[in-house]
């Protein structure tokens, strides 16, 4: 299958895109590097650095390559930035994933997989999360994405679109070849190795106060490369489903004092921590209920625990102290 892979040259795209290329799909990344890396990309890929907001751009990528498919990572996920900047989500990335998805119906796209996410949940009513859980966006990021989800509904409705919406929790972790690279950095796992790579003093933890065991937020880590497997499952079942919304997470919990005492143990350096004020808006607790996509299309964690996921991303981290070359 030809798929098109929007933000393929990012973290969680990159891995998304040789996992595809490894099972036999033909990919075109579209990327505007603003976050990504072009090393970052497989060399079996066609690769396109063009931005989204260029509808006649997309339109002639998609009319040149025809995908059947298309996987869409392409976007703004700060939390923190939209709510000082909402108009850059609420605006740009719902803009940018209309573009792409009414290119596609228009050139044949018939499955859109969407990288939704865990802020679409930002007041649970019950732990660990379900897809039956009320949305409520926690931020204009969240928002974006649930305009996005709603959008795509419609698109199923008017155009036969059949769609996935994957609704990551924390996705961390590395694979040999890719890793977590951002500027600026803001996932805690790459935050504290910078301080065991000595390119940071500490790492401050926003709370100790929350309703937790040890009164640190507590969140529920992914890996990215079992992520990625979850995509592909998506793109199969597809063939035979119309619409699928999957909550996407290991069902366990670790608070930001246990990362960090992995990591403690996992590099072996001891990593200074500083207590700080909260970040508004940061929920005590946020754990996935996976059954649905376990049951439903056998996706089964490779890295279910966080020691491995630390260790999978220390590896990643050592060898690449700053990060991509390009």
């Amino acid at each position: 299958m030809k798929v098109l892979v929007t933000g393929g040259a990012g973290y969680i795209g990159s891995v998304a895109v040789d996992s595809l290329i490894a099972a036999g799909h033909e990919v075109i990344v579209f990327d505007n590097l603003y976050m990504g890396h072009r090393s970052a990309v497989n060399r079996d890929a066609v690769f396109v650095e063009a931005d989204l907001c260029d509808s006649a751009k997309v339109s002639e990528v998609m009319g040149e390559h025809q995908p059947e498919a298309v996987m869409h990572f392409a976007s703004y996920s700060l939390v923190g930035e939209s709510m000082q900047d909402p108009a850059k989500y609420l605006g740009v990335n719902t803009t940018n994933a209309l573009n792409v998805i009414d290119a596609g119906v228009k050139n044949g796209v018939k499955k859109f997989i969407l990288s939704s996410t865990a802020n679409l949940f930002s007041a649970p009513e019950s732990i660990p999360i379900s897809e039956d859980e009320k949305l409520f966006p926690g931020s204009p990021y969240g928002e974006s994405k649930y305009f996005i989800e709603r959008i795509l509904r419609w698109y199923r409705e008017t155009h036969g679109l059949k769609y996935a919406a994957l609704r990551y929790f924390n996705a961390a972790g590395c694979t040999d070849r890719r890793g977590e690279d951002h500027d600026p950095e803001t996932h805690l796992i790459p935050l504290i190795f910078q301080v065991a790579l000595g390119q940071r003093a500490d790492i401050k933890i926003f709370g100790d106060d929350y309703a937790t065991p040890d009164g640190t937020c507590i969140r529920d880590y992914i890996h990215v490369s079992d992520l990625a497997d979850a995509h592909i499952l998506a793109l199969n079942a597809l063939t035979n489903e119309d619409v699928l919304e999957f909550n996407l997470g290991n069902g366990s919990g670790f608070s930001v004092k246990q990362v960090i005492d992995t990591v403690r143990k996992v590099t072996g350096h001891l990593i200074p921590a500083e207590i700080v004020k909260r970040r508004p808006g940061d929920p005590d607790a946020l754990i996935a209920d996976s059954s649905k996509i376990r049951s439903q299309l056998g996706w089964d964690p490779k890295f279910p625990d966080l020691d491995a996921i630390v260790s999978s991303a220390w590896e990643w981290h050592r060898r690449n102290p700053n990060g991509y070359e390009d």
